[in-house]
């Protein structure tokens, strides 16, 4: 396994989306959200991505210019429409029009359609922080999970970000998919050839398997839970919250209908609506009340649970947010390791469009 900068891993990406006709700042976005993934060691989002973004520009299914417009809007709300542009770039715009209007009026929620996959919910939730305001990040996604006590496939894995603010101890930033796994995470064994934990899916006919090439053979992905016994139906519950949210309320498609990101699966016939949908939230905490108070108390609220009693084989409790922003410290200096069909992904896009890797 091959380890690779920050700068270049960058460079070279910011070199793909200009090469697929994105603006230049569009491209900076694109790139500076997709490497965040890599960065906080959500490698599933990451480089390891940019070949399915490709795929969806050949496919005509990816606007590398889009017209990204709020299409409706009162003074704490918008409905945003993306014009099919990737997700990356759609994502930061919509936020930031979350961000702008609880500046105004103390709260901010947007709803977003006819977008794509945005890459990690945490890197859009986290900048609500630099204006003491909490941010939250959700979007829909290809069909690949099924609800409890189904074999169909309905939701995707659906994520949920939260970031919130803290004074001197690092922001609280809870950023999961509404599954036991995300996909990137059965992608990620795939390459090693190596089998998923129990738990994770079930096969076409709902029996329980480790295969994790299973969803290539009409498994389905497990809610978080896993099984009814182990609370599943909260995971379902809480994947259609974030379907709705995002899809139903901003009329993007939604459920079995939402678009798949393997650019080679069929798009849904009779979708009814456009493209993936999202959904970001930005509260200003004075709204609430006075924001250094308030993060004074987020401190002793972050000290008190990290010195929480840690169970038997365990040394410390984590806050939400640790893992990633201690791998962040890591590989930016360390750099960024590659399994060897990424790079190898990588090394044939650099062919394609002439540029070197």
């Amino acid at each position: 396994m091959n380890t690779f900068s920050y700068n270049r891993l960058y460079q070279f990406t910011h070199a793909v989306f200009l090469k697929m006709g994105c603006s230049l700042q569009d491209a900076t976005t694109a790139a500076t959200v997709l490497i965040s993934a890599d960065l906080r060691g959500i490698d599933s989002h990451g480089v390891a991505r940019l070949s399915g973004y490709l795929r969806l520009w050949e496919a005509g299914r990816v606007n590398p210019r889009p017209n990204i417009r709020v299409i409706y809007e009162t003074p704490s709300t918008a409905v945003v429409d993306g014009d099919a542009g990737l997700g990356l770039v759609v994502a930061p715009f919509a936020m930031q029009v979350a961000i702008d209007k609880a500046k105004l009026v103390g709260t901010g929620w947007v709803s977003v359609k006819n977008s794509n996959h945005f890459g990690i919910a945490g890197a859009h939730a986290m900048m609500a922080l630099k204006d003491d305001m909490i941010g939250m990040a959700m979007t829909n996604a290809s069909a690949l999970v099924a609800p409890t006590f189904s074999n169909e496939r309905m939701l995707g894995t659906n994520p949920i970000a939260v970031a919130i603010p803290a004074n001197e101890q690092p922001a609280f930033v809870a950023d999961f998919a509404t599954t036991t796994a995300a996909n990137g995470k059965l992608e990620i064994l795939q390459r090693k050839n190596e089998d998923m934990p129990l738990g994770w899916a079930q096969d076409k006919d709902g029996n329980p398997s480790i295969d994790a090439n299973i969803i290539r053979k009409q498994g389905a992905l497990l809610p978080l839970g896993s099984d009814r016994e182990h609370g599943s139906h909260k995971g379902y519950a809480l994947g259609s919250i974030v379907d709705i949210f995002s899809a139903v309320l901003s009329g993007a498609s939604y459920g079995p209908w939402a678009p798949p990101f393997p650019a080679y699966v069929p798009m849904p016939e009779n979708q009814p609506g456009q493209g993936l949908g999202h959904f970001f939230g930005a509260m200003r905490v004075d709204a609430f009340r006075p924001a250094e108070e308030f993060k004074g108390h987020m401190d002793n609220w972050i000290n008190r649970f990290r010195n929480a009693q840690p169970s038997e084989g365990n040394d410390k409790v984590l806050i939400p947010g640790d893992p990633e922003r201690e791998m962040e410290a890591i590989r930016i200096v360390e750099g960024i390791p590659l399994v060897e069909p990424v790079e190898k992904d990588l090394l044939e896009i650099a062919e394609k469009f002439g540029l070197k890797f």
